[in-house]
């Protein structure tokens, strides 16, 4: 029986450390499970060179497989005979195994090392029985346990030095390290996982941001499609009425409008390439991140954090500006022009129709208006929703006027309304392009702009224009001004007028407040980039005992 013991460790195979199955030999000679070394092989096919795991020889090209038959009929007679390993060979240990150090022959698989050695299930029981053994500390297997074991003092390195940046045993701080700047390797690890946690939030929220971005640039290429292939057609039915005279000009704008439709599309297909790419680095390295933060050995997570390459920076802005659906429609309308005054567009206006189709604004900021008629070109009707309104604020007007009253309105119950500050919402969202103008009297005021979700019930400061991350608020009083978000102050200088201008660019993450008098003077300018419509909002100041007198108006613009 010893001796078919042998044979059973005879006939395994290197690879997989297992009783052979369907063997094959190698041109030299060395027998292993047809499908061990055909996967082994699989491995070497991009180097086109192949190699016994035994011997090392090499081979080129790969060697065609010759089944053992006399390893095949031993094996089935050892099977026939019930002189197999253990079941599937579990309890032995495979190449990438830790071994228990006191087995002899083939080794077995250890299952929890001791600091001192590693035991397998059988062996590892005297350290539960035994009452010396129970002070021996147990850890979970590992091939890399002699890294984590100090080689001066022989002891487990517990603990980690700051100053040299390094994991060291507790009694290192007596000499190597003393009086270096030393925590406990747990410690340690519950930090750097805190900012794995933070870069991986910051990765997550930049693939957010660049997916919406990329869905933005889709939406950019399906609206220029729509909008160049209307014109086109549209371009179509003019050229045709004008028959001979304007034959040969309508060639020339349908090339240059399938031209420029081209460039627009590739300019904006090739940003939105750049955005997807960076969206699949910024995966990689939050997979990479991911995989780090799920290392359990406090040592081997300590010695590859240093070695993760630093977050690179974003190539691109997250401010896509998305304009209004309209990009050759002009050209229509030129054409249009074209039809009535043919005379006069064949001697003059061939410039303007060339110039219209070429000057396609897509993605390109909008520069703010430099002047009051400018931005009135913006101007939207606002009114104020009842329904916000604090019940001591009185509405008139049209609901366009708020001024506060020591009297209760009688609203009524509603959940969008403020409890305890004296403000109000508008009732129309606000996204794109706006400009209104608030008139103030009376006492201190205050000009917002708010997200729906702000919160309505309560005096805590999640409800206050200014003091939460869900609205932005110029306070105005007879003396200054002050701007507030996220209860952030700011100090603001500008001259005093009883009106206010308002000017928003949703797209572009713009809202600049005016002093408006004869002419228009900055106040405050934001720069970000807003995640829901906007809601205009108004806030007046409200003392009991004081009488009434203090009022916010959305102006008319005139």
């Amino acid at each position: 029986m010893a001796q078919k013991g042998v044979q059973l460790d005879t006939i395994s195979c290197f690879i997989c450390q297992d009783q052979l199955k369907d063997p094959v030999t190698t041109p030299c000679e060395h027998s292993y499970c047809v499908n061990c070394i055909k996967s082994f092989w699989d491995e070497e096919d991009e180097k086109k060179i192949y190699s016994c795991p035994l011997c090392r020889q090499t081979f080129a090209p790969r060697p065609n497989l010759l089944k053992n038959t006399t390893l095949a009929v031993l094996v089935d007679i050892l099977r026939e005979t019930g002189l197999q390993a253990a079941p599937a060979d579990l309890c032995y240990a495979g190449p990438k195994d830790m071994t228990w150090d006191a087995c002899a022959g083939r080794k077995m698989k250890a299952l929890t090392p001791c600091l001192s050695a590693s035991y397998c299930e059988k062996h590892l029981q005297p350290h539960y029985d035994s009452a010396p053994l129970n002070q021996h500390k147990l850890m979970e297997p590992s091939t890399k346990l002699p890294e984590n074991i100090c080689s001066r003092h022989d002891e487990v390195m517990t603990m980690f030095c700051r100053t040299d940046q390094q994991c060291i045993c507790h009694l290192c701080p007596v000499d190597e390290h003393k009086g270096h700047d030393t925590v406990s390797a747990a410690a340690e690890r519950t930090e750097r996982q805190r900012e794995v946690e933070v870069s991986r939030q910051n990765i997550q929220q930049r693939i957010q941001d660049r997916e919406k971005d990329v869905k933005l640039l889709q939406q950019e290429v399906e609206a220029i499609n729509r909008s160049a292939n209307k014109t086109v057609e549209d371009s179509e039915k003019i050229f045709t009425e004008l028959i001979r005279l304007m034959e040969e000009r309508r060639s020339d704008v349908k090339q240059q409008l399938r031209s420029q439709q081209k460039t627009e599309v590739s300019r904006v297909k090739e940003l939105q390439e750049k955005l997807e790419q960076e969206i699949t680095d910024l995966k990689r390295k939050d997979a990479e991140l991911r995989e780090l933060s799920h290392t359990e050995d406090l040592n081997q997570f300590l010695h590859s954090y240093p070695s993760l390459s630093p977050l690179s920076e974003s190539t691109h802005s997250s401010n896509i500006n998305i304009h209004p659906l309209r990009y050759f429609e002009d050209v229509t309308a030129a054409l249009s022009e074209v039809r009535d005054k043919l005379q006069e567009v064949l001697s003059e206006k061939w410039t303007n129709i060339s110039l219209t189709v070429t000057e396609v604004d897509v993605l390109l900021p909008q520069p703010e208006p430099k002047t009051r008629a400018g931005f009135l070109k913006y101007s939207c009707e606002i009114t104020l929703d009842p329904n916000t309104a604090y019940t001591r604020l009185l509405l008139s007007e049209g609901n366009r006027k708020a001024a506060k009253t020591s009297e209760a309105q009688p609203y009524s119950s509603h959940p969008d309304r403020f409890t305890k500050y004296c403000q109000v919402l508008s009732k129309e969202s606000l996204t794109g392009r706006c400009y209104w103008e608030v008139e103030w009297s009376g006492g201190g005021v205050c000009v917002a702009v708010a997200y729906k979700n702000i919160s309505r019930a309560g005096g805590s400061n999640e409800c206050r224009f200014g003091y939460n991350d869900k609205s932005w608020a110029l306070y105005c009083n007879n003396n200054s001004y002050n701007f507030w978000y996220n209860n952030v102050h700011t100090r603001v200088s500008g001259p005093q007028s009883s009106r206010v201008g308002v000017y928003l660019d949703h797209s572009a993450g713009t809202l600049s407040f005016y002093s408006v008098s004869e002419t228009m003077t900055l106040l405050h300018r934001v720069q970000t980039s807003f995640t829901q419509p906007l809601y205009a909002g108004l806030w007046v100041e409200f003392w009991f005992g004081l009488s009434s007198g203090v009022t916010a108006q959305l102006c008319n613009p005139n």
